[in-house]
C-alpha cells in the first residue's frame, strides 16, 4: 500500500519524490558519517529505539549514534551530556544524525514533515488533545522544529504539533522544509539549557491554542 489509510496520497508521493533521489545524492555523506561514527563511537553505528508513530503504532527509529556507552564504576550509563562526543554534537547540530530516518520515510513509517516521534512512555502521559499529534505521520522536521526545536517548552511543542495537524497542506510542508535548512545553518534550539537535548516530558502540560505561533 502506497499510503497508510488516512494519510493523503499527495503527501506520501511528495515524500517519495524528494526522498528517493535525495538518498542517491547524499549517499557519499551517509557513508562518511557512518565511517566517522564507527571510528569515534565504535559499534553499533546506528542508535535504534522503539517510538510511537501514526495512530501510536510502534516502529523502530534509527539515527547515527551521537554518544558513547561510557559507564560509571557501578556499570550505569553516564548522563547524556557526559557521553556526548564532539562528533556527536556536530552531528546533532547539523542534523546529520537524522539521515538514516530517510529510509523510514520510504518504508512509510515517517514523513519528511510532521511531529517528531517521541518516547513510548510518553503515550500514557498525553492528554486526549495532546495525543492528536499522532493523527499524522511523524516527521524528520516539523512546525515545532522551525519554531524553536528543543529550546521550546513541552506545552509550546504540543501547541505547534497540533496546529500542524489541523492546518496541514503540501504548501505548508514545502515552507517548513525550506525553513528547516535555514534553522540547521543557524544551529538554533539544539538543546535546552542543562540538557543534552531536552528534559523529560512528565505529563500535565496543558494545550493553550492562544499561544500557538501563527501560520506562515
Amino acid at each position: 500500500m502506497l499510503s497508510p489509510p488516512g494519510i493523503p496520497i499527495s503527501k506520501r508521493l511528495f515524500d517519495l519524490i524528494l526522498t528517493i533521489p535525495g538518498l542517491v545524492l547524499i549517499s557519499p555523506l551517509l557513508l562518511i558519517s557512518a565511517l566517522l561514527v564507527r571510528i569515534y563511537h565504535g559499534r553499533p553505528i546506528l542508535f535504534s529505539q522503539t517510538r510511537p508513530g501514526y495512530h501510536g503504532e510502534l516502529f523502530k527509529l534509527y539515527k547515527f549514534r551521537t554518544m558513547t556507552d561510557a559507564r560509571d564504576t557501578a556499570g550505569n550509563l553516564l548522563p547524556d551530556d557526559q557521553r556526548m562526543t564532539r562528533l556527536g554534537r556536530f552531528l546533532r547540530a547539523s542534523s546529520l544524525d537524522e539521515l538514516p530516518e530517510l529510509f523510514l520515510i520510504i518504508g512509510g513509517k515517517m514523513s519528511l514533515v510532521g511531529p517528531r516521534p517521541l518516547l513510548v512512555q510518553y503515550l500514557a502521559r498525553y492528554s486526549p488533545e495532546q495525543a492528536r499529534r499522532h493523527y499524522v505521520l511523524p516527521g524528520i522536521t516539523g512546525w515545532a522544529q522551525i519554531h524553536g526545536r528543543n529550546a521550546l517548552t513541552w506545552a509550546d511543542k504540543f501547541n505547534l504539533d497540533l496546529w500542524y495537524v489541523d492546518h496541514w497542506s503540501l504548501w505548508l510542508d514545502i515552507q517548513i522544509l525550506a525553513l528547516t535548512f535555514w534553522k540547521v545553518i543557524q544551529r538554533e534550539g539544539i538543546s535546552q539549557p542543562g540538557h543534552a537535548t531536552a528534559e523529560e516530558f512528565m505529563g500535565n502540560e496543558t494545550v493553550d491554542r492562544r499561544s500557538t505561533v501563527d501560520g506562515l
